[in-house]
């Protein structure tokens, strides 16, 4: 029998779940907590050299800063653009004048926030409501802080970061995101957009407005018995420091989301989603230089709507977002699927399709997560958010 490759100082096969990072002098690969090298910082690293290589080729080798993360305006001018999440983007992005989204937007009492309500306003445009009075959801106190939510959760939970100046992802525990966000010198903007916490303990603090549960599917349709897995996506904690910037975004699968901000501020880049606006998002999506191009300078309209402590905004299906954190800013959010917006949302999910692949040439595939999702069994239609597939030729196959 073949033996088993061992890696790294303490000679252990290789592990998955575990961050490695290879010496580039003798092809080894090491883990990161063997070494002393963390997976977020290893983007910074150019060239690596393990411990016993650094005896004959001295220490890693540090990347050198340029582009437009640390761009000078000399630079800029002499024709660099400025990249997407560096600090003279966010410099830029604050001095800039943008149509209100008051002339756009819904802006009802909590109570008045109904089916009946969005049913006879369609719900085609986002809804601000500036007191949760009558919204019909639980949430912590505004006192609740982001070491608060390390508690329900646990230290040791990985998450999803965007380090926002590099527009690159990476994995922390929440622990070790938790005292950076509380340190008082940060050496980079991370941003926490994607912590799901449904299965945690901070769950039993949280519930969702209740114009949400009275429209979503997965709460009111979702079947006891079901083959597919129950998705997780309701209940999102969003934890952000200062400057952190979330480019231009469709919510996945053509969902709505709703917002709402517990401490600090959010500023939304909203754009409608009308086909010639979409189109120009594919295309801008699909681009090489897409983190150059600012995508509300792609369309007529752009509106800035400001979302302060308190307030709650539920933003409707297909509607293209970017979003800006003043101030450092903890918010609850969850995305759902519903009946008011069926059309865009099967829109969304076959232009996302024909973006990520060639459906025309390939045979059929699977899309694993939140995605659309009906079926017609003859007499009534049914759901289901678990899987996508897919047919050559046109067809598009809803299971």
């Amino acid at each position: 029998m073949a033996s088993v490759p061992v890696y790294c100082l303490c000679r252990l096969p290789y592990d998955v779940t575990r961050f490695m990072i290879e010496c580039d002098v003798c092809q080894d690969w090491f883990h990161g907590s063997c070494v002393g090298v963390e997976e977020d910082k290893a983007a910074e690293i150019d060239l690596y050299h393990c411990p016993n290589c650094q005896v004959t080729h001295g220490p890693p080798v540090m990347r050198k800063r340029r582009g437009g993360h640390k761009q000078s305006d000399a630079r800029r001018d002499s024709g660099r653009l400025v990249q997407t999440g560096s600090p003279q983007f966010v410099r830029e992005l604050r001095s800039r004048t943008f149509p209100s989204a008051d002339e756009i937007l819904l802006k009802p009492a909590g109570a008045q926030l109904t089916v009946e309500f969005l049913e006879e306003r369609s719900f085609s445009v986002p809804v601000l409501v500036l007191r949760r009075d009558g919204l019909g959801m639980n949430l912590p106190p505004s006192s609740f802080t982001v070491s608060d939510v390390e508690h329900y959760i646990g230290y040791d939970k990985e998450i999803d970061v965007i380090d926002v100046n590099r527009q690159a992802d990476l994995k922390m525990k929440l622990g070790e995101f938790v005292e950076y966000y509380n340190s008082p010198n940060r050496d980079r903007v991370l941003n926490v957009i994607s912590l799901e916490f449904s299965e945690t303990r901070l769950s039993n603090l949280v519930e969702t407005p209740k114009i949400v549960r009275k429209l979503s599917w997965v709460e009111n349709l979702w079947p006891e018995e079901s083959i597919f897995e129950r998705p997780n996506v309701q209940k999102y904690c969003l934890m952000g420091v200062k400057d952190s910037y979330t480019d231009f975004h469709v919510d996945f699968g053509g969902t709505s989301v709703w917002y709402h901000v517990l401490r600090g501020e959010k500023i939304f880049y909203l754009v409608r989603p009308t086909p010639a606006n979409l189109s120009l998002f594919e295309r801008w999506s699909s681009s090489s230089n897409q983190n150059e191009l600012f995508f509300g300078d792609q369309v007529d309209m752009c509106y800035k709507c400001s979302v302060k402590q308190g307030n709650t905004l539920f933003i409707p299906t297909g509607w293209i977002h970017a979003v800006l954190t003043p101030v450092d800013c903890l918010a609850f959010g969850g995305n759902f699927l519903h009946s008011l917006n069926i059309d865009m949302q099967l829109r969304l999910v076959l232009s996302l399709a024909m973006l990520l692949f060639d459906i025309w040439d390939s045979p059929p595939w699977r899309h694993s997560g939140l995605s659309v999702l009906l079926r017609d069994d003859g007499s009534k239609w049914g759901l289901n958010l678990g899987l996508l597939v897919c047919y050559p030729l046109g067809y598009y196959h809803l299971v």
